[in-house]
């Protein structure tokens, strides 16, 4: 990814969030996001975490982002043996169930492996059956880590999955 994809970035990951998360968050929360919001701070991201977050994307045949994937260190842990973390991953919802997410992630295993993560860990609503497929299908298993979002007023529940990038 480079600056100049970051809007479109934005656009797609309010998209998918929108699409994918439509009867697990509060529908008001889904409805204020903000491509323009979200692109700010993708570039304030972006412009600080150069060379320690890798920022993927697929594009089509015109060159403009269909699916984004993020990851780097874990959050929080930065020791030299910390696990690899995928932050995101979004594609187009009108392009979901082409390739194009599992071809992302298949990219973010080759650079994980390159940067010496030995696992990737991830986190996943607990509801969002669709994407605990996606992951377990890619090798990712739950490893019985638990957290919670609040959305609003609304807590929603999320789960860590885990893979050695030596699978």
């Amino acid at each position: 990814m480079n600056e100049a994809d970051i809007d479109t970035v934005a656009a797609l990951r309010v998209r998918g969030w929108q699409g994918a998360y439509a009867s697990l968050i509060p529908q008001d929360y889904l409805d204020a996001m903000s491509p323009g919001d979200d692109a700010q701070r993708r570039r304030a991201r972006f412009a600080s975490s150069r060379g320690s977050v890798w920022n993927l994307v697929a594009v089509d045949e015109d060159d403009v982002p269909i699916g984004w994937i993020c990851f780097g260190p874990y959050r929080g842990v930065t020791d030299a043996a910390a696990p690899g973390e995928v932050y995101a991953l979004y594609v187009d919802p009108l392009l979901t169930g082409r390739g194009i997410g599992r071809a992302l992630l298949d990219a973010v295993h080759q650079h994980a492996e390159a940067q010496q993560f030995r696992t990737l860990l991830l986190w996943v609503l607990r509801d969002n059956a669709r994407a605990r497929r996606f992951y377990a299908a890619a090798g990712y298993v739950g490893d019985g880590a638990v957290a919670s979002d609040v959305y609003g007023e609304t807590a929603v529940q999320e789960v860590r999955y885990r893979r050695s990038t030596a699978d």
